[in-house]
């Protein structure tokens, strides 16, 4: 049973992975059109389609909870997912979903490994950083004392947080703008350790290729040597005879 219960598991990830996908897309798209439509007419109207959004990844994450053979390892692996059902005020976050798009775009570098790390790391920090400007702005705006008012400043904000540098002109005010701080620099210290560990494995593979190389060059001299003692010995032999 419950090896038939993960096989209904693997099936319905896979059955659902495009369409859920499609509606990470949508559900960024309609996130981002009620942030910079604030006050729209069509206010009302985009939260309506983004709690259906959300239901429908509400859904999907119990459904996989009830077909998972092992519950508390699917909870530790899960952990994203479970939060943004859980936790309505962050579920932005849910678009992290998008990465798939990216996997599935890299799929012609599978065999290049740092170029499957670079698009990730590309595609991670661009789809991390529009979300975060969308929701630091989305909390901050209307706050008392706020200095992230316009999405050129939650931009900004973004990319020093992310890079650790924090100059402090931007900084936010509300506990889920507080929120979505503490995420990003978490999430910045992870892009940055990849990065590094990125170059560092670069350097590592192109030093191993420089001793592989001498290596091989050692190898070919001693062939060479062995041969010309050969040959010297076959000429003495002949002179001697």
């Amino acid at each position: 049973m419950l090896l038939a219960n993960e096989a209904r598991l693997e099936r319905w990830e896979r059955k659902v992975e495009w369409p859920l996908t499609a509606l990470a897309v949508l559900f960024l798209v309609v996130y981002a059109w009620q942030v910079f439509d604030d006050h729209g007419s069509m206010h009302l109207a985009l939260e309506i389609v983004l709690w259906l959004v959300w239901a429908v990844f509400a859904a999907d994450y119990a459904t996989r909870f009830a077909l998972a053979q092992n519950k508390i390892q699917f909870l530790k692996t899960h952990v994203l997912d479970l939060v943004a059902v859980v936790l309505p005020m962050v579920r932005q976050l849910r678009v992290l979903r998008l990465i798939t798009v990216v996997t599935l775009l890299n799929k012609k570098f599978q065999h290049k490994i740092r170029q499957r790390v670079s698009i990730y790391v590309t595609g991670v920090t661009m789809i991390v950083g529009f979300c975060a400007s969308l929701a630091v702005l989305d909390a901050e705006r209307h706050a008392e004392n706020a200095s992230i008012t316009t999405f050129g400043d939650a931009l900004w904000w973004t990319m020093t947080t992310m890079s650790t540098v924090g100059y402090g002109d931007r900084y936010p005010v509300t506990a889920e703008g507080r929120l979505v701080a503490a995420l990003l620099m978490v999430g910045g210290i992870a892009l940055l350790g990849v990065i590094t560990g990125t170059i560092a494995s670069w350097l590592v593979e192109k030093l191993r290729g420089v001793e592989e190389a001498e290596l091989e060059i050692v190898q070919e001299l001693r062939s060479l040597r062995s041969e010309i003692a050969e040959l010297r010995a076959e000429l003495s032999a002949r002179n001697k005879s």
